[in-house]
């Protein structure tokens, strides 16, 4: 199945809709104050670049680049629509993020995730791509519940 991927201005309802989904399944799958998923308004500020993917008219899933002024990146608010999961789309829109990071010169990229069963198909997706455990990041304070993943892009070590 081939998607079309493009920017969001998020606008749109099915985006903003889905946008809603995410956040809910993230509070509920998270212990309280331990959730970091962006919501409307932290995805509309000036660092952060958002995309989704669709199938003719119907939003399938959605993703977002944070510049976090290091040179690297940060993979945020990645969420497929449940009537287009395991059909490659995620991992689309995940190679958009990876491309735009590359073409930004970024030098790593790296997210924050949360641990159970409701994060396992993510984290198969970010292990096959090549992200890999590591420390916490930016402003993150690792705990018993999240956990962090980087992908080197450049630099001295690739």
């Amino acid at each position: 199945m081939s998607f079309r991927i493009r920017r969001d201005d998020l606008s749109g309802e099915q985006t903003r809709d889905l946008l809603r989904l995410h956040l809910q399944g993230m509070h509920a799958s998270s212990p309280p104050g331990h959730s970091f998923a962006l919501d409307l308004s932290g995805l509309q500020r000036p660092e952060v670049s958002v995309w989704s993917a669709w199938d003719g008219e119907r939003i399938a899933a959605v993703g977002a680049l944070k510049a976090l002024g290091d040179g690297s990146g940060e993979v945020k608010s990645m969420r497929t629509h449940p009537d287009f999961l395991r059909r490659g789309v995620g991992a689309a829109l995940l190679e958009t993020i990876i491309a735009e990071a590359r073409a930004r010169d970024y030098t790593r990229l790296s997210l924050e995730t949360g641990t159970g069963d409701a994060f396992e198909a993510a984290l198969a997706m970010y292990r096959k791509r090549g992200f890999v455990s590591g420390e916490a990041f930016a402003d993150y304070e690792a705990s018993a519940f999240n956990q962090f993943f980087h992908l080197q892009l450049g630099g001295p070590d690739v």
